[in-house]
């Protein structure tokens, strides 16, 4: 259960970067990519922790595997970064969130040819986690269009893909030397975005488009914030039975929970800021979904004791 704890933790932490993410995209980045490149290059500060764990060079196949999940993952926080831009984050939340930990199911499943899978109070647990997270976020007026469908699934594809290739490297590495390496991934992904891409490089250095003081600020202060979420979140899936992973992803209902309490607050605080909606079918739908999550965490912990 520590993991699940653990877990929890971190998508606390990501429930407050994600607002500060949608305000930056909608106000101060003009392309994901761009978001994204700056997102990787930052990762690039966990290169002062090697002096302080055992960190090593692993064999061949190891260290690809790790380079390659963190790539993955910096080219689905591209996507989602894109598509949470193109789209409205009512919409495309309940798809991603709703995708990620059924994609992660099916990868797992079918790369351990059925051998990993999820207890009968897990199972439980994993279906009303997901049901929870889509009814929290789903609005009668903001329907998922095909379109939106589309880029959702591609960026909870990579991002199922990038949880379960790190955890294969935490089967086989230490957790400090594997969240290195898979680091040095995204970075890696990073550079390939500004060399590949136009119009990373010109945003990137184009003086009219830099950030302003007080945009740079903010954008570190919330790397740093993410960066501690990452942790939690990779030191959840290193401590975390191959099988439950995709519940590590279902528990992103949680974060939900946070973050519309905490939009809740913001909305009667700073309603020229954020704005929630308040009525009481609205008020109703979410307090049935907070309790289906509720309960899949009860279910979480029935598994732990028996």
């Amino acid at each position: 259960m520590n993991w699940a704890l653990v877990t929890i933790s971190a998508y606390f932490i990501l429930a407050i970067v994600f607002l500060v993410d949608k305000y930056l995209l909608v106000s101060s980045f003009p392309n994901s990519k761009v978001y994204a490149f700056y997102v990787g290059i930052l990762g690039s500060v966990v290169l002062l922790v090697i002096p302080f764990v055992d960190f090593y060079i692993p064999e061949a196949p190891q260290l690809i595997l790790a380079l390659v999940s963190g790539a993955v993952f910096l080219y689905a926080l591209s996507w989602f970064y894109k598509t949470l831009k193109l789209f409205e984050a009512s919409r495309v939340i309940p798809a991603v969130g709703g995708l990620t930990p059924i994609f992660t199911f099916i990868l797992i499943y079918i790369i351990s040819s059925g051998k990993e899978v999820l207890s009968f109070f897990e199972m439980i647990a994993f279906v009303l986690l997901i049901i929870g997270s889509f009814l929290i976020n789903l609005r009668k007026d903001k329907n998922i269009t095909f379109i939106s469908f589309k880029f959702s699934a591609i960026s909870a594809f990579f991002l199922s893909l990038s949880f379960v290739l790190i955890k294969y490297v935490y089967v086989a590495q230490p957790f400090w030397n594997g969240f290195i390496w898979k680091t040095l991934g995204s970075v890696i992904m990073a550079i390939i975005f500004y060399l590949l891409f136009s119009e990373v490089r010109k945003n990137v250095f184009k003086k009219e488009k830099r950030m302003s003081g007080k945009t740079t600020i903010i954008f570190i202060l919330n790397q740093a914030t993410g960066a501690g979420s990452s942790i939690l979140q990779n030191w959840a899936i290193f401590l975390a039975p191959l099988a439950c992973i995709p519940i590590i992803n279902a528990l992103i209902g949680t974060q939900y929970v946070f973050l519309f309490l905490f939009s809740i607050i913001l909305s009667l605080k700073f309603p020229q800021i954020i704005k929630e909606e308040i009525s009481k079918e609205s008020i109703l739908q979410k307090l049935i979904a907070i309790s289906l999550i509720g309960l899949g965490l009860l279910f979480l912990y029935c598994r732990s004791i028996n």
